[in-house]
C-alpha cells in the first residue's frame, strides 16, 4: 500500500544525511512504443476493466480484472498476447471480493491475496505450473477487512521468498516474511502506532530476504524501514518529509546492492521520489511536468524499479491528471502518455513495474474512468 492507496480505499532521522538532487532531464515522447490491452471478461463500467501490476524478464504480464459485477480475477498475459484467467481457492464472488495478483518472478511463480465470502484476505502463491497455495500469517484476523495481504509489484523476490503485513483482530497492522519453505517471521517496527489502522507494510523485499516498506506512528505519520537478512530493522525518514497524518517517508523496493526506492510527501503534501543509498544517503527527483499546487497530493509517485536501477511510476500534474514516466540509473526522466487515456483528474495512466528490459506495464483510467492495461516497450535506460 502507498499513500495514493489509503486516500482511495488506502523514528530516528538519519544523521548528516547528503541529499543529492537529480537533474530532470525530459527526453522527447518520440521512438516510445505503447500497446493497451484488455483482458477477458473485464468490465466496461466505471473504475472495472484490467489492472496489470507486474512483467517479468520474458515480458509475461501479471494483474488482475474488475467484471462487471465488481469481482476482481486474476490474469496471465503471455508475451503473444493469450491469456490465463485464475481465482484463488475459495475466493468470494461478492462485489469487492475476488482474487487480487500483484507479483510474478522470473521462476513463473504469482503472488497477492484475495478476500472470502466474508471478505476476510488471505495469501497466495501460484506455481508456474497453475497449482495455487493459500497461507494465512499467523495473528490474522477473520473479521471483514482483516486478513493477510500481499500488495506490490516488488514482494516476492527469484527465490519465492514473499513479504506482506497482516491485520489482526484490532485492526493493527504487522509486517511478514514468508520464506520459500512455508515458514513465516513476524515483525513490528520499533515506533510504529498501535491503534486501527496504524502498523507495519512491508512493500518489497530483496534477492537477500531484506525488506523496506513503512510504517504509521501512533499520530499517523509515515516512516520508512530496513528489515535487513538477519532481523534487525532500521528506521529512516528523507530529509524534507512532512510531519503531520499520512505524510512522510514510504519505502517501497530494491535494486540488487539494496538501494531502497520510495517517495515522500512534504509539508505541502506534494510526493517525491527518493533513493536510499547503502550508506544512508539519499537522492531526491520529480518529473519535471508534475504539479506544485500545495495541499494538492500533485507530485511524483515511483512504483517498480528494475535490477538495473531504472525506475518508473507517474505523476499528477497541475490539474491533477497522471503521466507516466521511466528515471534511468543515471537520473534522466521520460515522460510519457497512453493512448486513450482520459485528461480529467485521476485518469491517465499508473505505471507499476519495469521489466529489466525497461519495458513497462501497468493501467490506464480513460474519459469514462474504464481501466485498461498497457506495455510500454523498452526505449533504453
Amino acid at each position: 500500500m502507498k499513500p495514493f492507496y489509503f486516500a482511495k480505499r488506502k523514528l530516528q532521522l538519519v544523521p548528516a544525511t547528503t541529499i543529492l538532487i537529480a537533474l530532470a532531464i525530459s527526453i522527447p515522447l518520440s521512438a516510445q512504443t505503447v500497446t493497451t490491452f484488455d483482458a477477458p471478461g473485464a468490465g466496461t463500467g466505471a473504475f472495472q476493466g484490467t489492472y496489470p501490476f507486474n512483467v517479468d524478464p520474458s515480458g509475461t504480464i501479471i494483474g488482475r480484472t474488475l467484471d462487471a459485477g465488481n469481482v476482481r480475477h486474476g490474469f496471465i498475459r503471455s508475451t503473444q498476447g493469450s491469456y490465463t484467467i485464475f481465482d484463488a481457492p475459495n475466493a468470494g464472488t461478492a462485489s469487492g471480493q475476488g482474487t487480487w495478483a500483484y507479483a510474478t518472478n522470473p521462476a513463473g511463480e504469482i503472488t497477492g491475496f484475495f478476500f472470502d465470502s466474508t471478505t476476510a484476505a488471505h495469501g497466495y502463491v501460484r506455481s508456474n505450473q497453475g497449482m495455487i497455495t493459500v497461507f494465512d500469517a499467523p495473528g490474522a484476523g477473520t473479521g471483514p477487512g482483516q486478513g493477510t495481504f500481499v500488495i506490490s509489484p516488488e514482494i516476492i523476490n527469484d527465490e519465492g521468498a514473499i513479504a506482506g503485513h497482516y491485520t489482526d483482530s484490532s485492526d493493527v497492522n504487522h509486517g511478514f516474511l514468508r520464506n520459500p519453505d512455508g515458514s513465516f517471521e513476524t515483525f513490528d517496527v520499533p515506533g510504529a502506532g498501535t491503534g486501527a489502522g496504524q502498523g507495519t507494510f512491508s512493500y518489497g523485499i530483496s534477492p537477500t530476504r531484506a525488506i523496506t516498506g513503512f510504517y504509521f506512528d501512533g499520530a499517523d505519520v509515515s516512516h520508512g524501514f530496513l528489515r535487513d537478512k538477519n532481523g534487525v530493522i532500521t528506521t529512516f525518514d528523507v530529509p524534507g518529509s512532512g510531519t503531520d497524518a499520512f505524510e512522510g517517508t514510504y519505502g517501497g523496493g530494491f535494486t540488487p546492492n539494496g538501494t531502497i526506492m520510495g517517495n515522500y510527501f512534504s509539508p505541502d503534501t506534494l510526493s517525491h521520489g527518493f533513493l536510499r543509498n547503502t550508506d544512508g544517503t539519499f537522492v531526491t527527483f520529480d518529473a519535471p511536468d508534475a504539479g506544485t499546487v500545495p495541499g494538492s497530493f500533485e507530485g511524483t509517485y515511483p512504483f517498480g524499479i528494475n535490477p538495473n536501477g531504472a525506475i518508473t511510476g507517474w505523476y499528477v500534474d497541475d490539474a491533477d491528471a497522471n503521466h507516466g514516466f521511466v528515471r534511468d540509473k543515471h537520473g534522466a526522466i521520460v515522460e510519457f502518455d497512453v493512448p486513450g487515456a482520459g485528461t480529467g483528474p485521476g485518469q491517465g495512466p499508473y505505471p507499476f513495474s519495469i521489466a529489466p528490459n525497461g519495458a513497462v506495464t501497468g493501467f490506464s483510467y480513460d474519459a469514462n474512468n474504464v481501466v485498461h492495461g498497457f506495455v510500454r516497450e523498452a526505449a533504453g535506460q
